[in-house]
């Protein structure tokens, strides 16, 4: 018969499990802050544009390098794809249904900023696409952001944008959304030092 006692952390020492738990608690509060304030300034902008500026209009900030730009753009990001509206509202959202079910599983910080501004991005558009005019499911989006030989944008954009590279980045670098290094230089290096003790 065993007698013995199941071994319990050191009074003091928090458990793999606890640490886990609250790096994947602070990293859902990142990505739920980032998603809100990309999403709002996203919104306000947008309000303050369309109320402040008619279509068509556009006002140099800091010329020849960034005017306002006021359009309305049926397509997707960067004006990609005007003639398929409603495509792009089904993918918006099936993005940020996907992020906040995903969102339980990411401890990184890095993917907890990168997956917050996607969501806020695109939370952001998709609002434009449910309820801006001509019709539900089919708005225009409101883009204002121009800098010279480039696509007009706004906030949104830019936030999708720099959350998919983000997430590409720390793809490439091989870490997971639970904080860890998978394959890699590390990987590799390992792998070495474990054929040469052979």
């Amino acid at each position: 018969m065993d007698n013995s006692s199941p071994v319990t952390p050191p009074r003091g020492e928090a458990s793999p499990s606890s640490g886990r738990s609250r790096s994947s608690g602070r990293a859902i509060a990142v990505l739920a802050l980032l998603a809100v304030v990309a999403y709002a300034t996203d919104q306000l902008t947008k309000l303050w544009v369309t109320s402040t500026m008619l279509e068509g209009e556009r006002i140099p900030v800091l010329p020849p390098l960034l005017h306002w730009y006021y359009i309305r753009n049926s397509g997707a990001a960067f004006s990609i794809g005007e003639n398929v509206t409603w495509v792009f509202t089904i993918v918006m959202t099936v993005v940020s249904v996907a992020i906040l079910v995903y969102a339980r599983r990411v401890s990184s910080l890095g993917w907890a900023i990168a997956l917050g501004l996607v969501l806020g991005g695109a939370l952001g558009n998709l609002t434009d696409r449910l309820f801006r005019e001509p019709s539900f499911g089919m708005g225009h989006v409101v883009d204002f952001i121009q800098l010279p030989n480039f696509a007009i944008f706004n906030v949104a954009d830019s936030a999708v944008v720099s959350g998919v590279v983000l997430i590409c980045l720390l793809t490439v670098l091989g870490i997971g959304a639970d904080g860890r290094r998978h394959g890699g230089r590390s990987s590799l290096r390992d792998g070495g030092d474990k054929g040469s003790a052979g």
